[in-house]
């Protein structure tokens, strides 16, 4: 089975990893998991997405997020 990378153009087999979870971790898949009703899978590949992001803005001296809520409200996250 391929998977298209979003924003890349091409087409990448699937990797299978295998990970150790601490229990806080493991808690807050399962709590995700819940919310979205997105597959463990799933759920994980976009965490990793967002740590990346995160990651990127603190190499680069911080910067800030803006989370869109349903309600059309919006919240600032600053990471510095």
């Amino acid at each position: 089975m391929t998977n298209p990378e979003a924003g890349t153009g091409t087409v990448r087999a699937l990797v299978k990893v295998t990970v150790n979870l601490t229990p806080r971790a493991v808690d807050a898949l399962d709590l995700s998991c819940a919310r979205t009703r997105d597959t463990k899978t799933d759920t994980i590949n976009r965490a990793l997405v967002v740590y990346n992001v995160v990651q990127d803005l603190m190499e680069h001296g911080g910067g800030s997020l803006t989370v869109l809520r349903l309600d059309g409200s919006t919240e600032r996250i600053h990471l510095l």
